[in-house]
């Protein structure tokens, strides 16, 4: 039993309120608010799926990550310091990365197994990594 992303957030924003933890309460109603916005936009689902709540994720913790660059650009470490706090928040919902070494060990794997040879093998082996 996996809990979706939706009921996850909710349950950490109850335990963020009672251990009164401001940054990280800002970040996930911040969350929230775009999940429920991505519910609104029409149809009838009821819920995020998993793919469009991590599409949501990745925007929501890159655009902490460029605002705190340009705080510490500007010298404002304690803005920088809050939006880096809100993105470590996010980044703990996402999926974890692979590392580059596991990219292209995956890769090798992939050309290997199509016997791509050549740059016109590039779509086969794309169409396989891209999963």
């Amino acid at each position: 039993f996996s809990m979706n992303i939706t009921e996850r957030i909710n349950n950490d924003i109850k335990t963020a309120m009672k251990a009164k933890e401001m940054a990280k309460l800002a970040a996930l109603r911040d969350i929230k608010s775009k999940l429920l916005l991505e519910l609104t936009k029409g149809g009838d689902a009821t819920e995020v799926d998993e793919t469009t709540g991590i599409q949501i994720l990745n925007k929501l913790y890159k655009q902490r990550a460029e605002a705190a660059k340009i705080y510490q650009e500007q010298g404002r470490t304690d803005l920088y310091d809050e939006e880096m706090a809100q993105a470590e928040v996010i980044k703990a919902y996402l999926p974890e990365q692979m590392s580059e070494a596991e990219m292209k060990a995956s890769v090798e794997e992939i050309i290997a197994r199509v016997g791509a040879t050549s740059m016109a093998d590039m779509g086969k082996v794309m169409g396989i990594a891209s999963k």
